[in-house]
């Protein structure tokens, strides 16, 4: 990994949006993590009213197609450090993480999980607001190989070899 300077960002993104999330989009991301073969999925989220709802969508399909969600963890938009909101994320070690928000509250949420815990970006599944290149840019293509999530659509992505490429075959597929 390239070391990172700092967790926090010199300045905020200028494509922050909080987006809906689509059913699509919720379904897919549990077709992954099936996919994965996960059992137990911990959802993080940024407290904007949208990312709140992805969460509770997410959490509610997974939970529909036989899951578990022992947590949810949601982090601020702005803050000094997100040590806090990282670490209880990080420390709930489910088989898969699930992220989604806008793009400032996401990256420094990132890169404070990158400096200080033992998350792993291939354990982790996003949503399609997290899947722009230009917020993954605030952490870094390098420091987020395995990454994987879907399009607004349901089409997969996947950070592979610091790079953004969709569409990903899921092993589902033949």
């Amino acid at each position: 990994m390239d070391p990172l300077t700092s967790p926090l960002l010199k300045r905020p993104a200028s494509h922050d949006a909080d987006l809906r999330t689509t059913a699509a989009e919720a379904g897919a991301i549990v077709r992954l993590a099936r996919a994965r073969r996960a059992r137990t999925i911990v959802i993080g989220s940024g407290r904007t009213p949208h990312a709140l709802a992805t969460a509770a969508l997410i959490g509610s399909a997974w939970e529909r197609a036989g899951g578990a969600t022992p947590a949810t963890v949601t982090w601020p938009e702005t803050g000094a450090s997100w040590l806090r909101h990282a670490s209880r994320f990080a420390d709930a070690d489910p088989d898969l993480w699930v992220m989604t928000g806008p793009a400032t509250g996401w990256a420094q949420m990132t890169r404070r999980l990158l400096w200080s815990t033992s998350w792993r970006p291939e354990r982790t599944l996003a949503t399609a607001a997290i899947g722009d290149p230009r917020t993954l840019a605030l952490v870094g293509l390098i420091n987020l190989n395995g990454l994987a999530g879907t399009t607004a659509h349901g089409a997969p992505w996947l950070v592979e070899d610091d790079a953004l490429q969709y569409p990903v075959r899921t092993q589902e597929e033949p």
